[in-house]
């Protein structure tokens, strides 16, 4: 019988009760399902702070991509896709969405005019630059609690799991 301290150790008592043969067989669970709590915690959480400052979840995504990549501040639909892992169609949208609301444009290279790539705006810069300082503090306040010995043991653990799986790169 398992001590229990939040609702992962709920549900591993109640599979070990319903189910003992499987005791020896829950140990999984411990991790995977606390990871896919804390997903939709902090999912949760950053849609409600992007929500405070007038932009989506997936706009963020796109304005710190933006941002991250260095000047020009500018990359091909097609990068996106494979940083974003969605749809054409969705990332065409998210696009129209952010252009429309002046955070970004798109821009026809110069070299070869079928490229299209898309670009942060300098009103898109500025509001990247204001919402990462913010959402920094927003991050350090949801580790709140813990030291950063325990931060960094458990960020190391997961990157260990996310490369075994072959999640090496953003691209």
């Amino acid at each position: 019988m398992t001590v229990v301290s939040d609702a992962v150790d709920a549900i591993v008592e109640q599979w070990e009760k319903e189910r003992p043969e499987l005791t020896e067989d829950l140990w999984p669970v411990q991790l995977i399902a606390r990871v896919q709590r804390a997903h939709r915690f902090v999912d949760r959480e950053l849609k409600a702070f992007c929500a405070e400052h007038g932009v989506e979840s997936g706009e963020f995504d796109v304005l710190t991509t933006l941002r991250r990549s260095g000047p020009p501040y500018a990359l091909t639909a097609g990068a996106f896709l494979k940083a974003a892992m969605v749809t054409s169609g969705a990332i065409t949208n998210r696009i129209d969405r952010m252009e429309a609301k002046g955070l970004v444009e798109r821009v026809r290279d110069g070299a070869d005019r079928r490229t299209v790539k898309i670009r942060l705006t300098e009103r898109g810069k500025e509001l990247t630059d204001t919402l990462m300082v913010n959402h920094l503090s927003n991050y350090a306040r949801l580790l709140d609690g813990l030291d950063r010995e325990e931060i960094e043991r458990a960020a190391d653990l997961l990157r260990k799991l996310l490369e075994l799986h072959g999640d090496t790169s953003i691209t």
